[in-house]
């Protein structure tokens, strides 16, 4: 194993031995950060190699007000860049699960080979993301999704322009918490059909920069408990300008 991976596995190490109570208590919902996750030579690579928007990996988000962004689509292990598919590898290994299952109290996590939902996003000028609940069932796995993880790939990003990770209270009515989308900052947060999270508002950041980020998202055979299911069928995510209804 690599300095930069046992670096990175020891300090997820550390914050599920001395951040749980934090996690667990943090309002609106369980969620945590910590800046300068990887190395920094490790985590200048991933940018150098993020793809470019004409790469054909892209797939476009377009629903006007309601999510306008670019997801990779990737298919086979080849189509991840390679500092990338090694930190995937990382994330989505058992040496990290398991002080994830420890800090989250969410045990027998199980990762995702087929990058449903996840992978590279970009937000480019006037991008957004409106609040929202994730999709509740992976179909090709059979199991419940239970935890995000966002790793923030954007150096010298300015706080003017927007994007920050908003947390929303249940009833909608306010945001909780702003998360900035710092590079190398590693979020964790509780994904279930009450934690409602986004970046509501268009974009600001000037032509030929983005928001780029990395998202992971963990699973278990075990449904959620019952206090966190509103839909009970399978459902994918739930957007608060449509009522907490799909998009069609």
């Amino acid at each position: 194993m690599s300095d930069w991976q046992n670096a990175a596995l020891e300090k997820m190490e550390e914050l599920a031995t001395s951040k749980a109570k934090l996690f667990q208590s943090a309002k609106p919902f369980p969620h945590i950060h910590i800046d300068d996750f990887f190395e920094k030579n490790l985590f200048d690579e991933l940018v150098d190699e993020f793809p470019l928007d004409s790469d054909p990996i892209w797939e476009a988000s377009n629903q006007e007000g309601i999510q306008v962004k670019l997801r990779s689509n990737w298919v086979r292990e080849s189509d991840l860049p390679p500092i990338t598919r090694e930190v995937t590898h990382l994330l989505n290994s058992g040496a990290f699960m398991k002080p994830l299952a420890k800090l989250t109290s969410i045990e027998k996590l199980i990762s995702d080979p087929y990058y449903t939902g996840g992978g590279l996003n970009c937000v480019k000028r006037n991008g957004l993301l409106d609040i929202h609940v994730d999709g509740n069932w992976h179909h090709a796995m059979g199991v419940h999704r239970r935890l995000n993880v966002i790793l923030y790939l954007n150096k010298n990003w300015n706080t003017e322009w927007g994007g920050a990770l908003e947390l929303w209270n249940q009833d909608l009515s306010s945001c909780k918490k702003a998360i900035d989308p710092i590079g190398n900052r590693l979020v964790i947060f509780e994904t279930h059909d009450l934690t409602f999270h986004g970046h509501p508002s268009p974009l600001q950041c000037p032509d030929g920069r983005s928001r780029n980020s990395l998202i992971l998202y963990y699973y278990t055979a075990a449904p959620r408990p019952t206090s966190q299911v509103v839909v009970e069928k399978p459902h994918r995510a739930l957007w608060r300008k449509r009522q907490l209804k799909e998009l069609s």
